[in-house]
């Protein structure tokens, strides 16, 4: 069963946590052949990516400047269209 992601709960940890802008770190695993839609997320930051030892899946490390909570995300729900992606 799939847990549904509290937005709100979310948004206000961040705030409480942190002072923007702020550097965050985004943490993706990806079946293998998704490693561009994950590019495109943030296409103007580095991803790191690494396959795992079987090679159907990949995580993807992106740290970017965010200027606020909601932009922050707004980057999980583009990644949330993402077939199979899991948001660590």
């Amino acid at each position: 069963m799939k847990k549904e992601f509290n937005k709100a709960a979310f948004k206000e940890k961040l705030e409480e946590q942190t002072s923007f802008p702020a550097l965050y770190m985004f943490k993706f695993i990806v079946p293998s052949g998704k490693e561009d839609e994950v590019k495109d997320l943030l296409p103007k930051h580095e991803v790191v990516f690494k396959e795992s030892a079987k090679g159907t899946y990949v995580s993807a490390t992106i740290k970017a400047m965010m200027k606020d909570s909601q932009s922050i995300i707004d980057v999980y729900d583009r990644a949330s269209k993402i077939e199979g992606i899991i948001s660590l």
